[in-house]
């Protein structure tokens, strides 16, 4: 391969994308991480190096630099950000390493705008995206008003800025929480406060149904901002551990209950060239059958944990990047409408926790056929510690989904 390209991250997106680059181009690909995660610790596909202060702008940019000296031949190397914290720093400190580094990536105001919920919902609510009603506490404020009594229980209550409540841990710290009452939200957003998170809360309205509601679409906008290629695919089961809540295990593409998938994925995908986007995108959404619209609850300004399965459908998200970005290939827009199923789960957390039947039966239909995958599961993979903590993963997801059943 004569492109050089390089992961920056060690969760499971780094890995999946190490995967396609595999797949590609036969040898594992450079990694430029911040620590060892077990998704690529021991893997045999990615040659990983460690910064401990990759995460700050001075050790990142040391880092990339530092890289970049050793590994550039003349043509820039492509940079691939596998988590929001890379996507930021490396738009921020583009000129920093322009010598060296390509990426396609959109601008810092539209990741700022994406990664700070409060702006994503106040800029965009005219833009052409549905929202869920929306409300916002400012925790710098003393005082904790009382919550609206025009708004419907139960209210969904994340923060604005998720980088910077992460930094600001506390006992039993949900990645997302479903408040039931005007008293335990007000309690919830007090113990926020206390634990030294200044920034906003996000407070929505719930809208109703089981995880077979939300849907997860993947965009790639090339570098000219041209929509190239669209997903949409209806979810089935998420992560109900409360760290990890939000996180989708079970998805199916091509299988929409509610309809309207055309009509929505046109509608985003004007949002994102009318805006200037480029790169991937993921959208999170849900169905609202009170008024039969595809709320969005985020957009992630990069490929998402489980958009390996555009790959399985014949668009390696490597080869992607490599023929817009090295080879200037534009193509026609592409809405992926092929059946696949992705699970990150044993049959048996499927068919245990999957509420909605006809998906259910739907995904066990396509397991059956071999059009499944799973992104770690990988038969290039040489590493036995690796193939042993899938083994173990397994194994853990039997656990969780047995002591968490409630979602939100």
């Amino acid at each position: 391969m004569d492109h050089k390209i390089c992961l920056i991250g060690s969760d499971m997106n780094t890995y999946y994308m190490a995967r396609c680059y595999h797949e590609a181009f036969k040898e594992p690909i450079d990694v430029i991480a911040t620590e060892p995660i077990r998704f690529t610790q021991f893997s045999s596909i990615v040659n990983i190096t460690y910064h401990p202060d990759l995460k700050e702008d001075e050790g990142f940019v040391n880092a990339m630099l530092e890289y970049g000296k050793a590994n550039f031949t003349g043509e820039k190397i492509l940079a691939i950000p596998c988590h929001d914290v890379y996507v930021r720093l490396l738009v921020e400190n583009a000129e920093k390493i322009s010598e060296y580094f390509v990426f396609n990536s959109p601008n810092l105001k539209i990741v700022n705008a994406f990664l700070v919920k409060e702006t994503f919902y106040k800029a965009f609510s005219k833009a052409g995206l549905k929202f869920a009603k929306t409300l916002y506490y400012n925790c710098s404020e003393e005082k904790t008003e009382p919550i609206p009594k025009d708004m419907y229980y139960p209210l969904i209550i994340k923060p604005s800025n998720g980088i910077e409540y992460n930094r600001h841990h506390f006992a039993g710290q949900p990645k997302v929480f479903k408040a039931t009452t005007p008293d335990n939200a007000v309690e919830f957003i007090n113990r926020v406060k206390a634990s030294g998170y200044k920034d906003t809360l996000i407070v929505q309205e719930f809208i109703p149904g089981d995880d077979s509601y939300l849907f997860d679409c993947v965009f790639y906008v090339n570098t000219k901002g041209k929509a190239e290629l669209a997903s949409f695919a209806q979810i089935g089961l998420q992560e109900h551990s409360p760290s990890a809540i939000g996180n989708c295990t079970v998805l199916m593409n091509g299988y929409n209950a509610f309809g309207k998938t055309k009509e929505t994925v046109e509608e985003l995908k004007n949002f994102l060239e009318g805006i200037g986007y480029n790169g991937f995108a993921e959208f999170d959404l849900k169905y609202d059958r009170r008024d039969n619209t595809f709320k969005v609850m985020e957009i992630n300004p990069r490929q998402a944990r489980s958009s390996y399965y555009l790959c399985a459908l014949g668009h390696n998200l490597i080869t992607t990047l490599v023929d817009d970005v090295f080879e200037g290939k534009e193509k026609e827009f592409e809405l992926l409408e092929d059946k696949v199923l992705l699970s990150m789960v044993p049959k048996s957390v499927l068919k245990k926790y999957v509420l909605n039947d006809d998906y259910k039966a739907e995904a066990l239909k396509l397991w059956k056929e071999h059009k499944k995958v799973d992104p770690l599961k990988y038969k290039g993979e040489k590493s036995f510690k690796h193939k042993l903590y899938l083994i173990l993963r397994a194994t853990n997801y039997k656990k969780k989904y047995k002591k968490n059943k409630n979602t939100i």
